[in-house]
């Protein structure tokens, strides 16, 4: 009988010894990259979505490097004192990383990228313990899909799914209707995983990726530059926990 592949031992020390060198290789491509771009920003995410980072990635691929997620040994590879940083001033940066936040390397003009990243938002859907920023009532009548446009009715075979995240629909000539209206989430208050759920069902998108710049490092001169304005709220990272541990196990020493 064949040996199962599951029942295969796997060394502890051999996947001690590849973090090491996981960790080792990042701490060097960080450090090169701080010698070849002008300038570091320090940035944070808010309402993190792999997707839209990737996005990110890509659209900056030719002009910019982006590293995130893996806060303690980006750090060390700037150096935390200025007995020990990479670069004149590089610890100023280093001290603040804290969190969720990554490095993004280029030599493009800082106007250029406070622009670009202002501009760059993206709508998507709530997730548990967001807060809802709006209340959401769906009318009585059949119940509608908003991914498209215009809206269309939820197919029949949906109605059970419907039922189960609280909706008390029945069927009128195939489709899920409401003979009352239903409130889905009401303004201000935290976002249940049902109500998450049912969002995202009928399509209706409450939060917005965006990326908050916190600081600059200048190559030419050492001096780090804070930047006002930009800062993402409580709620916005909250929810950045699972998408940033997935974009750094998949991406762990960017693109």
């Amino acid at each position: 009988m064949p040996k199962s592949k599951r029942a295969k031992i796997v060394s502890l020390t051999k996947v001690a010894k590849k973090t090491r060198e996981q960790k080792n290789a990042l701490l060097q491509e960080v450090q090169e990259n701080a010698d070849k771009w002008q300038y570091c920003w320090l940035f944070e995410v808010g309402n993190m979505r792999n997707a839209h980072l990737k996005t990110v990635r890509r659209l900056w691929k030719d002009t910019a490097r982006i590293f995130f997620g893996r806060g303690a040994v980006m750090a060390k590879a700037l150096g935390t004192t200025p007995e020990e940083e990479h670069r004149p001033g590089l610890h100023k940066l280093a001290t603040q990383i804290k969190g969720q936040v990554g490095l993004f390397f280029t030599d493009s003009p800082p106007s250029e990228v406070l622009e670009w990243f202002a501009d760059f938002q993206q709508p998507d859907f709530a997730r548990t313990g967001n807060t809802a920023t709006r209340t959401v009532v769906l009318p009585a009548g059949p119940v509608m899909q908003q991914h498209s446009t215009p809206p269309e009715p939820f197919p029949h075979n949906e109605e059970p799914q419907l039922r189960k995240l609280g909706l008390r629909t029945r069927m009128d000539r195939g489709v899920p209707t409401l003979d009352v209206p239903h409130t889905v989430c009401e303004k201000g208050k935290a976002i249940t995983p049902g109500q998450a759920q049912l969002l995202k069902l009928v399509g209706i998108k409450m939060v917005t990726f965006k990326v908050g710049l916190r600081a600059r490092w200048d190559a030419a001169t050492g001096e780090v530059t804070q930047i006002e304005g930009q800062e993402i709220g409580a709620d916005e990272a909250a929810a950045a926990g699972e998408d940033a541990a997935d974009d750094e196990a998949e991406e762990q020493m960017s693109e």
